[in-house]
């Protein structure tokens, strides 16, 4: 094993240094990961284009937080506290919790305000902490990261591939969201709206729910997604700039409406929420939300009100659902590989986010960030084939 990790550090708004770091430390209690590969989400382009500025945050950030690897040292404390030993492959979590609160006391470490730079100005979460903090690593784009005594990691089984098990994270929100959260079952009748990772994710989610209606909206650049999002399982498609999808979606649920609606369009404005409002049947449907709108003026809250709309919001992920997310992809029951869409080294990594964030002519759904390909050129992967 060398003396250094090398690594690539976001050091401003929209730019990225390639730095080497010392090898961290490691005592009974932290463990050394080998990166394989580095999940990119939407995350990930708002905090390189507009990171948060808090103590722990600011400065020199690692970032990366859809990590998968090899443990390859672990203290003794470590091994016993995580059942994990040198060699396995596991999906590490971005929150680093305090196991103190209430919240962690009930296994909700994702609401423990020690893990949220929002309301602790010390908080360490992984692909969001400045390098600056003791351990330095705390990113997926580099060759190893530092994992400290309250790292969250699930076990990946054998058979599964380092790239298939980077989409444990957008799966793993899909679950959370759609079936924990909104509560989707079988026989249930959903629209989400938005072909991302996000909302792909959840309609693998809502399939093996047993629902029995999934429609799916996008736009007219979106055709690649629309054909995977039917061989997903995806009942229809609708192009929201051909079709006018208030009377599409009528007319697939013979005039019902949708039990559900998720809407998985960030930054799209308020035309997916108040679309979603009015396809929603008329007594107790869910809407469930993400929180990109800083102000919505003319909610409809009359209508919410009539029709008995239960709104919830969709933050991160459970213990449970990283499980239900490796469980599911270990099935191959849905052709989830398509989902990798593309991969780079991480001396790639202001073009990788550059291009999820669309600012290429490129269509990426999932990035592979792979230090293994550090040198090498990069791109579509799967969807190239399909074309």
């Amino acid at each position: 094993m060398t003396d250094s990790v090398l690594a690539a550090v976001r050091t401003a708004p929209e730019v990225t240094e390639m730095r080497e770091f010392p090898m961290p430390h490691i005592d009974a209690d932290s463990a050394l990961l080998k990166v394989e590969v580095a999940g990119i989400c939407g995350t990930d382009a708002k905090l390189y284009f507009s990171p948060p500025e808090t103590p722990s945050t600011r400065g020199p950030v690692i970032m990366g937080h859809e990590n998968v690897g090899v443990v390859v040292k672990a203290g003794a404390r470590f091994k016993l506290r995580h059942g994990v030993d040198e060699g396995d492959r596991v999906f590490l979590e971005h929150y680093v919790a305090c196991y103190n609160c209430a919240w962690c006391r009930i296994g909700e470490y994702r609401h423990c305000e020690a893990t949220d730079w929002r309301t602790n100005p010390d908080a360490r979460r992984f692909g969001y902490t400045t390098s600056d903090m003791p351990g330095r690593l705390w990113g997926g784009f580099s060759e190893h990261m530092y994992l400290p005594w309250n790292s969250v990691l699930h076990k990946i089984p054998e058979t599964m591939s380092p790239e298939l098990a980077g989409l444990v994270m957008p799966l793993s929100n899909g679950v959370e969201w759609a079936l924990l959260t909104a509560g989707i079952g079988y026989n249930n009748t959903v629209l989400i709206q938005g072909p991302g990772q996000q909302g792909l994710s959840q309609l693998v989610a809502a399939k093996q729910a047993g629902a029995s209606t999934i429609i799916m909206t996008g736009t007219t650049r979106d055709r690649e997604r629309f054909n995977l999002a039917l061989e997903l399982g995806a009942d229809a498609v609708i192009d929201v700039l051909t079709e006018d999808p208030r009377e599409r979606v009528m007319e697939l649920t013979d005039g019902r409406g949708v039990e559900y609606v998720l809407d998985c369009t960030s930054r799209a404005g308020t035309a997916p929420l108040l679309l979603g409002v009015d396809v929603l049947m008329r007594r107790e449907g869910t809407l469930l939300v993400q929180g990109e709108l800083s102000a919505f003026p003319d909610f409809p809250l009359k209508k919410v009100t009539e029709k008995s709309i239960t709104i919830k919001s969709a933050r991160g992920h459970s213990y449970r659902a990283c499980e239900l997310a490796i469980a599911q992809i270990a099935s191959s029951r849905f052709p989830l590989e398509k989902l990798a869409t593309h991969r780079y080294g991480i001396d790639q990594v202001d073009h990788a986010i550059r291009v999820l964030a669309g600012q290429t002519d490129e269509d990426a759904i999932h990035i592979s960030m792979m230090p293994n390909m550090i040198g090498q050129a990069g791109g579509r992967t799967r969807l190239e084939a399909a074309v």
